[in-house]
Formats: structure tokens, sequence, C-alpha cells
């Protein structure tokens, strides 16, 4: 690892939100050690705008390039530019090769990711993951700020995403919300990665129900394309809900799920947005695992049934018959309510 306290550091970060929200312990851990350093990164449009609510990163980089794509040209070229900036060490977070590429043509002195794609070329610092020593996506982040073999430390302290005030009244004035009196439940329906992660709507539906009625207010965040699930709530509750899908950015998102009482969610990038702006937590997982990438929050209750044929981490269920999807249609409605009750004493 470098010694020098001011040195400057690139990122290359996940393409995912909720990765990205994991990765930030990372940049925590480096200015720890490094309070001078300089931390760059490197980022898809799905992601890169998590960087203005980090206040660990210095500069943010698009990558102009689509998910899933190789364009080694444009990578090629754009790891050229970055060699003005002498970067003393590259911690490829993404395990694919054509990650590896910029910070490679860059020639950033150490170039530290796990082995991923057979990268040997690419990556001069590379780790051979230990999945028992290290489970979560979180702590296979965290380790790459430390030399090979040295040991966590016992506790990594949560995201944190930063609140834009400003941004949040002019959220609040624009879409006519009501954050007095009232208190706010915030339902996610979503789940990018596929169907397998997403709990019934009509038991959504069925929360909204109950906090309707107690007094509460029901915000339904999300993309546009979790608008037909928004829109199927609200219809069973008479347009009772707030629907915010597609009315939001990433970083409105934050700002405003940063006033809500509490949040019903599935294993979901705003599951992790939810945590990182410490907003107390529902979580309700099917097809992935808590023990992988949980929410990383002191007030969160995690509601999974362990099925036999779970974690399964496929983005539609496998099963037919009865057996279809049980892993998330089992899971109560009066469960998810006994957790808010618990969470919210």
């Amino acid at each position: 690892m470098p010694t020098n306290k001011s040195e400057k550091f690139l990122i290359i970060a996940p393409a995912w939100v909720g990765d990205m929200i994991m990765a930030q312990p990372l940049y925590q851990l480096l200015k720890q050690q490094y309070p001078d350093c300089t931390i760059d990164l490197i980022a898809p449009k799905s992601t890169i705008a998590l960087a203005d609510r980090m206040p660990e990163i210095a500069r943010k980089i698009m990558l102009p390039i689509g998910h899933g794509k190789l364009d080694l040209k444009q990578r090629w070229a754009l790891g050229k530019t970055l060699r003005a900036e002498h970067y003393q060490q590259a911690f490829v977070l993404p395990n694919t090769l054509k990650s590896a590429i910029i910070p490679f043509r860059a020639k950033a002195k150490i170039r530290t990711g796990w082995l991923g794609e057979h990268r040997y070329f690419l990556i001069n610092d590379i780790r051979k993951l230990d999945k028992t020593a290290l489970p979560m996506l979180v702590q296979r982040y965290a380790a790459l700020a430390f030399n090979k073999h040295e040991p966590l430390p016992e506790t990594l302290a949560n995201p944190k995403l930063s609140i834009d005030s400003t941004n949040q009244q002019q959220c609040i004035e624009r879409l006519q919300l009501n954050i007095q009196q009232r208190p706010i439940l915030a339902l996610c329906p979503g789940g990018a990665y596929g169907p397998s992660k997403r709990w019934p709507v009509n038991h959504f539906a069925k929360i909204a129900q109950h906090y309707l009625q107690q007094n509460w207010q029901v915000w339904i965040f999300g993309s546009p394309n979790e608008q037909d699930a928004a829109s199927t709530i609200m219809q069973a509750k008479n347009e009772q809900c707030v629907n915010l899908c597609g009315a939001t950015s990433l970083l409105d998102a934050i700002d405003l799920l940063s006033l809500a009482d509490m949040v019903v969610t599935n294993d979901s990038g705003l599951m992790h947005v939810a945590a990182a702006v410490d907003t107390a937590l529902v979580a309700i997982y099917g097809s992935t695992s808590p023990n992988y990438t949980p929410p990383l929050a002191d007030r969160s209750k995690i509601l999974r049934l362990g099925l036999e044929c779970s974690p399964c981490f496929k983005r539609e269920c496998p099963l037919t018959g009865e057996a279809h999807m049980r892993c998330l249609i089992d899971i109560q409605p009066e469960q998810v309510i006994s957790a808010i009750n618990e969470l919210h004493e």
C-alpha cells in the first residue's frame, strides 16, 4: 500500500446503486489511513450521482459506456486521458475483465481487485477471495483498503449519504408534500434485478391500508419501471397514497427518504439508500441473502423465510406450481406490521 499521505486513488465503481453504497466504507477507510489523499471515481450513469453525496469523493468521472457493453476503444481512450493524473493506486470493484482496462491504460502504479474474470495481466495487486472469511459484499470492498492477509477491523462504519436540505425543500414544494403532523411510511415495491426480489404488490397494498387507517401518510418510491406497481397500490387505496415513482431522481429519493419515519422495501437500491440516510426500515428478502447484502443500518428488521430453495440469486423464480415465488408470497403483511411496530416503539 502507498505510504505518502497525499496519494491519489482511482475507484472503478459498481454499476448497481446498492453496490455503490456498500462500497463507501472502502472510501472511508482510505481517508482514515491517508487523510490527505484524493479519491477520484469512475462510475456509469446509473450510479455516478451517488458520488455527490459521498464526501470522500473528490472528482467523479462518467463512464460513457452502456451497461454490459465492452466498447474497448472508449475504455482505452479514457484510460489514456487519465495518465496525467498519476494515480498511485486504483481499486477495481466490479469483477469483470473490462472494468480493469481503464486503470491499466491510465498506468495506475498499483491496480487492486479480486481475481474475477482471470484479470492477471490487468491487475497487479490481485486478491483471491475467501468467501467464508468475507461473506458480505461490503467486507469484500473494504478489504481492498488493506494489504493482502491483513484483517479487517472488527466493525465497519455504515455508509452515510449526505442530505441536501435545499434540494429537499425544493422537492417538497414541487411535489406538494406534507411533512407536518402525520408520520410518513415509505414503500419501495421495486427491484431492478428481477421479479424474484419483489414482494407481491397486493401485500404492499395491505401495508398501505393498515397505516392509512392509523393516520399515516404513505409515499411510494421507485423508478418509472415501478409505475404499474404504484398504480395498483394507488387504485386499491382510493388514490390516498402519494405516488413518487418516476417523479424523483436518485438524489431526490435520498433527500425524501431521509424524511420518512419508516420504510418497507425489497432488497433493492432504495433499501440501501434508506439505510444510508439512517431511516428505520423493514427489508424483505426472497431470492437473495441478507448474509451477503444486508441493509447496513442500526435500525432495521429483516424478513426472510429461508426456504430450502433460497437464496437462489435468480432474476426469476425457477420453480413452478405451488412452489413458485413462495419465498416472498408467504411473508405475510402481518409480519411486516409486527416488525414495523417493534422498530417504531
